[in-house]
Protein backbone atom coordinates (compact mmCIF):
# COMPACT_ATOMS: atom_id res chain seq x y z
CA UNK A 1 0.00 0.00 0.00
CA UNK A 2 1.36 3.40 -0.93
CA UNK A 3 1.17 5.85 1.94
CA UNK A 4 1.24 9.60 1.79
CA UNK A 5 3.65 11.57 3.95
CA UNK A 6 1.17 12.08 6.80
CA UNK A 7 0.34 8.37 6.93
CA UNK A 8 4.03 7.41 6.98
CA UNK A 9 4.66 9.84 9.82
CA UNK A 10 1.71 8.40 11.76
CA UNK A 11 3.07 4.86 11.35
CA UNK A 12 6.51 6.00 12.50
CA UNK A 13 4.93 7.69 15.51
CA UNK A 14 3.20 4.41 16.37
CA UNK A 15 6.57 2.64 16.26
CA UNK A 16 8.13 5.26 18.53
CA UNK A 17 5.22 4.99 20.96
CA UNK A 18 5.54 1.19 21.15
CA UNK A 19 9.30 1.47 21.75
CA UNK A 20 8.74 4.06 24.49
CA UNK A 21 6.14 1.86 26.18
CA UNK A 22 8.51 -1.10 26.22
CA UNK A 23 11.40 0.98 27.50
CA UNK A 24 9.26 2.39 30.32
CA UNK A 25 7.78 -0.94 31.35
CA UNK A 26 8.65 -1.89 34.92
CA UNK A 27 8.00 -5.55 34.07
CA UNK A 28 10.50 -5.46 31.20
CA UNK A 29 13.11 -3.74 33.38
CA UNK A 30 12.58 -6.31 36.16
CA UNK A 31 12.95 -9.22 33.74
CA UNK A 32 16.16 -7.74 32.33
CA UNK A 33 17.56 -7.24 35.84
CA UNK A 34 16.67 -10.83 36.72
CA UNK A 35 18.62 -12.09 33.71
CA UNK A 36 21.56 -9.85 34.60
CA UNK A 37 21.46 -11.20 38.15
CA UNK A 38 21.75 -14.70 36.68
CA UNK A 39 24.87 -13.64 34.75
CA UNK A 40 23.36 -12.90 31.35
CA UNK A 41 23.27 -9.70 29.32
CA UNK A 42 20.06 -9.89 27.30
CA UNK A 43 19.91 -8.63 23.74
CA UNK A 44 16.31 -7.97 22.89
CA UNK A 45 15.27 -7.62 19.27
CA UNK A 46 11.63 -7.05 18.54
CA UNK A 47 10.20 -7.12 15.07
CA UNK A 48 7.09 -5.08 14.57
CA UNK A 49 4.93 -5.22 11.50
CA UNK A 50 2.23 -2.65 11.10
CA UNK A 51 -0.58 -3.60 8.77
CA UNK A 52 -3.01 -0.95 7.61
CA UNK A 53 -6.42 -1.41 6.09
CA UNK A 54 -8.46 1.43 4.70
CA UNK A 55 -11.70 2.09 6.54
CA UNK A 56 -14.66 1.60 4.27
CA UNK A 57 -17.83 3.56 4.80
CA UNK A 58 -20.34 1.44 6.70
CA UNK A 59 -23.27 0.13 4.71
CA UNK A 60 -26.60 1.85 5.01
CA UNK A 61 -28.68 0.95 8.04
CA UNK A 62 -30.99 -2.01 7.47
CA UNK A 63 -34.65 -1.22 6.97
CA UNK A 64 -36.86 -1.05 10.06
CA UNK A 65 -39.02 -3.93 8.88
CA UNK A 66 -37.93 -7.05 7.05
CA UNK A 67 -40.31 -9.48 5.44
CA UNK A 68 -39.39 -13.16 5.63
CA UNK A 69 -40.95 -16.13 3.89
CA UNK A 70 -41.01 -18.84 6.54
CA UNK A 71 -42.22 -22.38 6.16
CA UNK A 72 -44.24 -24.11 8.86
CA UNK A 73 -41.09 -26.03 9.78
CA UNK A 74 -39.16 -22.75 10.14
CA UNK A 75 -41.81 -21.40 12.50
CA UNK A 76 -41.78 -24.60 14.60
CA UNK A 77 -37.99 -24.48 14.85
CA UNK A 78 -37.99 -20.85 15.91
CA UNK A 79 -40.65 -21.51 18.54
CA UNK A 80 -38.67 -24.48 19.92
CA UNK A 81 -35.70 -22.14 20.23
CA UNK A 82 -38.00 -19.66 22.02
CA UNK A 83 -37.34 -17.03 19.35
CA UNK A 84 -40.20 -14.56 18.99
CA UNK A 85 -40.89 -12.91 15.71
Amino acid sequence: MDLDRNSKEAVQELGRAVNAAIEQSAAVRAAIETLRGLGFEPNLTLRMEIGLQRIIEPPEAPPEEIELDLTDEDVKTLRRMKIKF
